[in-house]
């Protein structure tokens, strides 16, 4: 089949299905090599949420893989049907819900509550796509609630590497590898140092670029050296062993696990709330990116519509929470890799046809490495020093953007005391702290006090200052 060609100034090419656009790769967006090869690395990132599904829902490694695998077939159909961007897990919830989860007994009970928040807020999200509400809903939402998951979730992410007897052990079983890798993490993601001197090179400008990649690649070695990790081994075989048959038949409502009662979904609402709150800056986020980049490129017409974004994350969430229930959830965005997208295609269609092109050669590229054994078993000994690196980092983000959410001191204080309740006691008694907190501090306060957009916290230069702050804070999430 012929390629179809992008007229000057207009959208990618694709066949109009309601909000939906479909675009195959070599027929409606050429396929961009270079991306496709950088997921092949980047694969190893998703890997990372493995040791959370074996440890806190008794899969085994190769179930585990299996819905990785799914989650990372259901990342194609965002620039398959027309959303232009890299989708990744909704990472500052991951902490939260697995606070939630835990509250359940191990096993059937604890499957169920699982698949009824999944289910909950992929019809959650849906709903809100097909009705266009997304903006108007999340402008319902006080900014010291806002701040206070947000928060929240920062904390709750760094106890669960730290906090001693509990979490996943991850920082107790490994200490010397975690810092040294994560110390090189936060170094390449968030020194100002290196910000100054990657502008000089264009190596430490690609380095940068790889995000969390470099640190892991470092743990292979560290790990082993130190005495705390295995090295990698390898059996010789060249494809993975994913066990589909066992996560169907054990861990979902098609096998084992009855539909949840009617009381899981009612408990699960103050964490789909939650997690929408969180899920609902990254779409912000992806339209801002993708603003940023057309701007360097008039030749196309880069069509992103948050509407079919929640239509289609929040379609991959309700599939997952059938065919196999998922921690990392499924959001709208990989921050850090839509960056690395977006600035290439800055370069010009020489570097990169179409946005479209980079974001789903980029995600074919993970999906291809999830099968390849050796890619696998090379980064499965420091899974878990990638999942303490991914919590880590994302602490230090939600905790700089929860704190620039507040536009008050008001806002402040509450946003730390229903923050510390959200990250001890979850969801549900964080998001109510929050909520009550509010009415008691703002009681007789006028209405644009609660909902104040645009002054700060701080008494930095500008609105606009902060707003670059929480700009960059995202960019830098995982």
């Amino acid at each position: 089949m012929i390629r179809r060609e992008r007229e000057y100034g207009k959208i990618q090419p694709g066949i109009k299905i309601g909000q939906l656009y479909l675009r195959l790769p070599f027929v409606h967006y050429r396929f961009e090599f270079p991306d496709y090869l950088q997921g092949l690395l980047m694969c190893t990132v998703c890997l990372a949420i493995i040791p959370v599904l074996t440890a806190k829902l008794g899969m085994s490694f190769e179930v585990a893989l299996a819905i990785v695998i799914l989650n990372g077939t259901l990342y194609l159909t965002h620039v398959m049907f027309g959303d232009p961007v890299v989708p990744g897990w909704v990472t500052p919830a991951i902490p939260l819900l697995i606070a939630y989860v835990e509250a359940f007994a191990p096993g059937v009970e604890r499957m169920q509550a699982l698949i009824a928040f999944e289910l909950t807020f992929g019809v959650f999200t849906m709903l809100i796509g097909f009705s266009g509400l997304a903006k108007r809903i999340i402008n319902l939402v006080p900014n010291a609630v806002q701040s206070a998951i947000l928060l929240g979730a920062g904390i709750a992410a760094a106890m669960l590497v730290f906090k001693p007897g509990e979490g996943l052990k991850s920082f107790d079983s490994f200490p010397w590898t975690v810092i040294i890798c994560v110390g090189l993490a936060f170094y390449l993601l968030f020194s100002e140092h290196f910000k100054r001197i990657r502008r000089k090179n264009k190596a430490l400008r690609y380095l940068a670029n790889l995000g969390m990649m470099p640190a892991l690649f470092l743990a292979i070695f560290v790990g082993p050296l130190t005495g705390e990790l295995a090295w990698p081994t390898y059996d010789g075989a060249f494809f993975t062993s994913p066990d589909f048959v066992d996560l169907f038949k054990n861990f979902t409502v098609m096998g084992a696990i009855p539909f949840p009662p009617a009381h899981m979904f009612i408990s699960g609402l103050p964490m789909v709330i939650s997690a929408y709150i969180v899920v609902f800056g990254d779409v912000i986020q992806s339209q801002a990116l993708l603003e940023d980049a057309q701007k360097y490129r008039p030749d196309e017409d880069v069509d992103y519509n948050p509407n079919r974004s929640h239509i289609i994350f929040g379609g991959r969430n309700i599939i997952m929470s059938i065919l196999g229930p998922d921690i990392s959830m499924c959001g709208p965005l990989w921050a850090a890799m839509q960056v690395v997208v977006c600035e290439r295609y800055k370069h010009g269609p020489a570097a990169m046809e179409s946005v479209n092109g980079g974001a789903g050669s980029f995600r074919f590229g993970t999906w291809t490495g999830y099968f390849i054994a050796p890619i696998v078993e090379s980064v499965r000994p420091i899974l878990g020093v990638g999942l303490a690196s991914t919590m880590l980092i994302q602490s230090y983000v939600s905790v700089r953007v929860g704190i620039l959410k507040s536009r008050s001191f008001n806002d402040l204080g509450i946003a730390g005391v229903a923050g510390a309740i959200v990250a001890t006691r979850g969801a549900a008694w964080g998001l109510g702290a929050a909520i009550a907190l509010t009415l008691l501090v703002y009681l007789g306060s006028k209405k644009e006090n609660v909902y104040m957009r645009e002054e700060p916290v701080f008494p930095c230069n500008s609105p606009e200052k902060i707003a670059r702050e929480i700009e960059e804070a995202q960019k830098e999430a995982q």
